[in-house]
């Protein structure tokens, strides 16, 4: 259920015996899903026999073929992460320009970006500053992405400060705009 990308899956897939079945089934969510059972799960192979399992931690999408839940949460991962650094990057700008901070962030929640906002000052939840890091760096590995890159540059910066790379992505986001 971590983020290891497909290749891993199918490195696994290929050391299993004859009749052993795998399904990759990484987590949407942070520990305030786990604790709630309200996780999303990106299920990839032959999940139905384990659905029922899967849907007592939260909801299944079934993603296709083995690899694809890893493939999937590498691509939402990055989203979510690449997100959160555009936003502290945005209020670092609304700082340059003298813009009130209650002001910028309320239009920054009420636009497109929203969610990445939220995640950006969310409390009670924790996805380690080293984690993105390793996420963005397994994405970045499996595509040419200059974005990413320049994202997963601030994360390694922010992650370099040992007060930070086992903190929640927030106060990495906060790194990143007052850098």
């Amino acid at each position: 259920m971590s983020t290891v990308g497909p290749e891993a899956v199918r490195r696994l897939a290929d050391q299993l015996g004859e009749g052993v079945m795998l399904v990759d089934a990484p987590v949407m969510g942070s520990t305030d899903k786990a604790a709630t059972g309200r996780l999303g799960i990106l299920a990839g192979g032959d999940v139905d026999a384990v659905q029922a399992v899967l849907a007592h931690l939260g909801t299944v999408t079934r993603t296709g073929p083995l690899g694809s839940g890893a493939a999937l949460k590498l691509v939402v991962n990055s989203a979510v992460i690449g997100g959160i650094a555009l936003v502290a990057e945005a209020l670092r700008l609304a700082d340059a320009l003298g813009l009130d901070d209650d002001t910028a962030r309320t239009a920054l929640t009420n636009s497109p970006l929203g969610g990445a906002v939220a995640r950006a000052f969310a409390e009670g939840v924790h996805f380690d500053t080293a984690l993105a890091v390793k996420d963005v760096g397994l994405a970045t590995k499996s595509a040419q992405l200059p974005a990413m890159e320049a994202v997963l540059e601030l994360y390694r910066q922010a992650a370099a400060d040992p007060a930070l790379a086992h903190a929640d992505l927030a106060r990495a986001a906060h790194h990143i705009r007052t850098r």
